[in-house]
């Protein structure tokens, strides 16, 4: 692990596309601003870990579990899915 000392309003570098500046400084709590492309997700690290166990838990779902279930519809009452350009 690499130990870095800041001050506030100063940053680090992590690569050549994420800035991490420290925002404020309260007693034992330390605010972070983070710049990151969109392509790469940022989370705390206990949501990251929750993620990664609904993914775990998703994974082992049976696919008959969900047979059944109907696409949602949009808006205008169309079957179609969202996002994908079909306007």
């Amino acid at each position: 692990m690499l130990v870095l000392s800041r001050h506030r309003d100063e940053s680090i570098m992590i690569g050549d596309d994420v800035v991490v500046t420290i925002v404020d400084i309260r007693g034992d709590k330390v605010r972070l601003g983070i710049e990151a492309p969109q392509s790469i997700p940022v989370h705390r690290q206990e949501v990251y870990e929750a993620i990664q166990r609904e993914n775990r838990r998703a994974a082992q779902t049976d696919p008959n579990a969900t047979r059944d279930v109907q696409p949602a519809r949009d808006d205008r009452g169309s079957r179609e899915p969202r996002g994908r350009g079909s306007r």
